[in-house]
Parts: C-alpha cells; sequence; structure tokens
C-alpha cells in the first residue's frame, strides 16, 4: 500500500514540476519580447512550455510518437545552438556567463535541452527518486536564479536594455 502511495504521490510531484518548469518556459518565452532576434528564441522556449503542459495534464503524453517527435527535433536544433553558443564563449573566454547575452541564451538553452532529455519516457511507468531529486532541484533554480538577478539590480547594469525592459 504504501508503494502504491510513494508512486502516487512521485507522479503529482513529477506533474506539478513540469507545471513550474511550464511556467517558466512561457515566462522565458514572453520576455524575449523585445529581443532583436525575439521569434527565434520566444519559439525556443515556447516550444517546451507546451511540452511540459502537456505532461503535467497526462503524464503517459511522454509516449506519444508526435510528442517525441517534437521533443527529440527540439533538443536536436537546440543542442546545435548550445555547442555553437559554448564554443564561443570558449573562444572569447568568457567566464562570468550570466553577464554576457549569449552566456544567458546558452545556460537558457542547455536547460530546455536537459529538462526535456529528463522528460523523454517519463510516462512509462513511476519516476524514480533520482529523476525526481534532480527534477525538483532544476525546477526552483531558475525561479531562484530570476528573483536574485531581479532583486540585484546592479547584477544587470551591464545588460542591454532589451534585456532588462521585458520584466
Amino acid at each position: 500500500m504504501t508503494n502504491k502511495k510513494t508512486m502516487q504521490f512521485s507522479q503529482i510531484v513529477w506533474r506539478v514540476c513540469n507545471f513550474f518548469m511550464s511556467l517558466f518556459f512561457a515566462l522565458a518565452s514572453y520576455v524575449q519580447i523585445n529581443d532583436p532576434d525575439a521569434v527565434l528564441w520566444m519559439i525556443a522556449y515556447a516550444i517546451p512550455a507546451g511540452l511540459c503542459f502537456l505532461i503535467c495534464c497526462q503524464q503517459q503524453i511522454t509516449e506519444t510518437l508526435l510528442w517525441r517527435r517534437i521533443a527529440d527535433l527540439h533538443v536536436l536544433v537546440s543542442t546545435v545552438f548550445v555547442f555553437l553558443l559554448g564554443w564561443n564563449l570558449h573562444k572569447v573566454k568568457i567566464t562570468n556567463i550570466f553577464q554576457q547575452e549569449e552566456g544567458r541564451e546558452f545556460s537558457g538553452l542547455l536547460l530546455t535541452v536537459f529538462w526535456l532529455l529528463m522528460c523523454r519516457h517519463s510516462g512509462r511507468g513511476a519516476v524514480g527518486s533520482l529523476r525526481l531529486f534532480t527534477a525538483v532541484g532544476i525546477t526552483v533554480f531558475p525561479f531562484i536564479a530570476w528573483m536574485y538577478y531581479y532583486i540585484n539590480t546592479e547584477l544587470r547594469s551591464d545588460w542591454p536594455e532589451h534585456c532588462t525592459t521585458a520584466i
């Protein structure tokens, strides 16, 4: 009986994590509105937002061919851009990546790739405790980081105007 309750609890936590990641990705998509290449970045965040929202509505959706193909295509394209941005950051020797627009783009795409890979096949059965603990940590991190940068305005002082005016 306790095993069944544990499974139900883990599924609820997994769905809640996906709801909050959907919310985060939707918010990340919204703040791109002032960006010079807004359409590209809005799509880059809107797709994972939608995929995560589908998981919180129906966890088994990850086993459908359409969900997997969309997620796989997004992971593939995002991974290419992660490598390109990462190489550029390495080449220019940028160490504080959150202070550079390319670093924030790199981090955002890396987050979408990692999250979608974690979601893959999560509808097959119970979500394991390692995946669940990782999901909770990843879900909390972007909200805390966003609040930290929002509260500490001096950290954003060198950011371009389009990065500071959306919210």
